[in-house]
């Protein structure tokens, strides 16, 4: 009796420790969100995002933050693009063709965990290494190269996951046909090709936030950059220059700028939900 009684005290103390744990969550999210909004909402306007900044802009003049929406979404776009055909073929190899026993494989998993955690401000110091011994000066190239190697693990990784819920009865049965290994690849990879817009939308989401390691790789620039060696602009750099300055105008800035930068990742939030609930349907 007394055995149920600690069971029963027990799972109500986890009951009580869950639902705070949640409750302090969802009140951190509402009132950041709450706090983006209150704060950037009055100094959002089409002209803030439709111009480059004119002169005097960080001292509380007219201008936008076009060159950093841009030059996010180009910083985002590329090295997405990247880490999406390097990613994806080292997942495959790993599974197809060496196989989730092999010991190469395993220790390749355990490696990419670790990148995967690794913080982005590591990214950029190795970055402006590569930089710094190919010539290459702060510039937009710089960046793609960094966030490049920041998204890399995370495609490896999604897709890793994906593989591992196809039926092992379906490999079997393409192989027993006569395939070889790339056809396999390719019928495994039509048989996860929504999660694989998933794992692309979740690497686009951490190339666009960054800001460590684009602080040390781009630079930043007023202009859009018409050639990839040009230093760049990004969302996240605007608001830190933005948010450091004491005129309370330019600090409004930040904050609609984070506003919009928070509205880019709720679109691709809500996407990757959209998709990851197609690819449960067709299980």
């Amino acid at each position: 009796m007394d055995n149920t009684k600690r069971r029963l005290l027990s799972e109500k103390v986890a009951k009580v420790f869950m639902h705070l744990s949640g409750i302090t969550v969802t009140a951190s999210l509402f009132f950041i969100v709450g706090t983006i909004l209150y704060k950037g909402l009055p100094y959002l306007n089409w002209e803030m995002v439709s111009q480059l900044p004119k002169g005097g802009f960080y001292i509380g003049k007219e201008g936008g933050i076009l060159n950093a929406i841009l030059g996010s979404l180009y910083l985002a776009g590329v090295s997405t693009a990247l880490s999406a055909l390097i990613g994806i073929p080292i997942s495959l190899y790993l599974n197809i063709y060496l196989g989730t026993q092999s010991r190469i494989t395993q220790f390749s998993k355990l490696l990419f965990d670790v990148l995967y955690g690794v913080p982005s401000i590591v990214y950029g110091a190795v970055g402006f290494g590569i930089m710094v011994y190919l010539g290459i000066r702060a510039s937009l190239l710089g960046g793609i190269i960094t966030v490049t190697l920041l998204t890399i693990p995370i495609v490896v990784r999604t897709v890793d996951e994906l593989i591992k819920t196809i039926p092992e009865d379906l490999k079997n049965v393409t192989l027993s046909l006569g395939t070889t290994r790339w056809e396999l690849a390719k019928v495994m990879l039509r048989s996860v090709r929504t999660g694989l817009l998933t794992a692309v939308l979740l690497a686009f989401g951490r190339a666009i936030g960054d800001v460590a390691g684009v602080l040390l790789t781009t630079g930043f620039s007023d202009n859009l950059p018409k050639y990839i060696d040009e230093p760049a602009a990004t969302l996240p750099l605007s608001i830190f220059f933005q948010l450091s300055s004491p005129i309370p105008e330019v600090q409004g800035r930040a904050y609609a700028s984070a506003l919009v930068l928070t509205i880019i990742i709720l679109i691709i939030v809500v996407c990757t939900h959209i998709l990851q609930s197609k690819q449960k349907n067709r299980r």
